[in-house]
C-alpha cells in the first residue's frame, strides 16, 4: 500500500490515508517509540522489558514528513531526530498498537 496523504491531527496522532482506501492513525508518541533507527533500536535492545520511554513534547512534534522512494516515510523530529525510516508495511503494523 502506498499512503495518499499524510498528516498530524491536533500535535497528537499521524493520520495516513492509504490507495486502499483505508485510514491509520498512529498516536505521535507511538510512533517515536518504535522509531526503526539504529540507535533507537539499539537502547530498546540494550535495556528490554526495562525500556519505557517518556518523551518531552519537542521529542514527539513532527518537524517535517517525506516519502522515501515508494517504500518508507521520513520523519524529522522536533528535537533534530531524523535517522529513522519508517517503512509502510511497518507503519501500518504499528497504527495497530
Amino acid at each position: 500500500m502506498i499512503p495518499l496523504q499524510i498528516k498530524v491531527k491536533n500535535k497528537s496522532y499521524l493520520l495516513v490515508n492509504w490507495n486502499d482506501g483505508s485510514e491509520t492513525r498512529i498516536k505521535l508518541a507511538t510512533l517515536r517509540r518504535h522509531c526503526p533507527c539504529a540507535v533507537c533500536s539499539s537502547m530498546k535492545e540494550e535495556q528490554g522489558d526495562k525500556y519505557i520511554p517518556i518523551y518531552s513534547g519537542d521529542q514527539i512534534e513532527i518537524k517535517r514528513v517525506e516519502t522515501i522512494g515508494n517504500y518508507a516515510l521520513g520523519i524529522s523530529w522536533g528535537d533534530s531526530h531524523n535517522t529513522g525510516l519508517y517503512d509502510f508495511n511497518y507503519l501500518m503494523k504499528i497504527s495497530e498498537l
